[in-house]
């Protein structure tokens, strides 16, 4: 699915002999790839639009006899094109958001496998990435599935993979993230182990019960008592 949208930033110089001089910066979004996006710097007299700069020339062009020598002059310009260029990359693109992985078991939707895992990667960009699964040190190629990037609405994304396996004593079992934002593979290994909300209920359920035995024992050794008591006096 496409996105399409123009983001304005825009300067008056002044006005010269009564009329205004300004300029319209444009970044133009025609996907949500980065290589679609492109910026544009439109420099107005008297609402006239005389030159403009484009990213996708990469150089100026003029629009009027005046703006054609002005674009001239400054395409000759190379450290002003750099730095045109440096404001492209300034205003139009968005940083890098390195992702944020949850690591969760599931039921088997059916399967041929006991078991499911399931890698959540939320909140990254730019939009490509590659989530792999990797087992005892080696890739899983196989009983693997993924969503595709889906949008959140906010220029991040989130996706969602799935490993179905027949769990195996000792293996390690990780899911392995790379992204733009990532010096290095993100690399988050899964913990069988049962997690701290279940192991929660069962310590407050273990404290119930050592509760429960400890005053039923009281109970039954106060009534031990009283009934010695009473037959001692008997």
């Amino acid at each position: 699915m496409k996105s399409r949208g123009t983001v304005f930033f825009y300067s008056i110089y002044g006005f010269v002999y009564g009329f205004r001089h300004y300029h319209l910066d444009r970044c133009v979004f025609n996907s949500s790839d980065l290589n679609d996006i492109e910026y544009s710097r439109s420099v107005y007299y008297n609402k006239v639009e005389y030159f403009r700069f484009s990213s996708s020339l990469g150089k100026f062009v003029g629009y009027t006899e005046y703006g054609v020598m002005q674009a001239n002059y400054w395409n000759r310009q190379t450290s002003y094109l750099r730095a045109q260029a440096k404001q492209y990359f300034g205003e139009c693109y968005l940083p890098t958001s390195k992702p944020y992985v949850r690591l969760d078991s599931t039921a088997p939707f059916g399967g041929k496998h006991p078991a499911m895992l399931v890698c959540s990667v939320y909140d990254f960009y730019p939009k490509q990435i590659r989530v792999s699964w990797i087992r005892d040190g080696k890739e899983v190629t196989s009983d693997v599935t993924s969503t595709d990037e889906l949008a959140d609405g906010d220029w991040y994304y989130q996706i969602h993979s799935y490993l179905e396996y027949t769990p195996r004593s000792g293996e390690k079992i990780s899911c392995m993230v790379e992204h733009a934002s990532l010096r290095e593979p993100l690399i988050t290994q899964w913990d069988p182990s049962m997690p701290e909300s279940e192991r929660n209920k069962i310590a407050i359920g273990a404290s119930g019960l050592i509760l429960g035995l400890v005053l039923s024992l009281a109970g039954f050794i106060y009534y031990k008592r009283k009934v010695k008591s009473s037959v001692c006096e008997e």
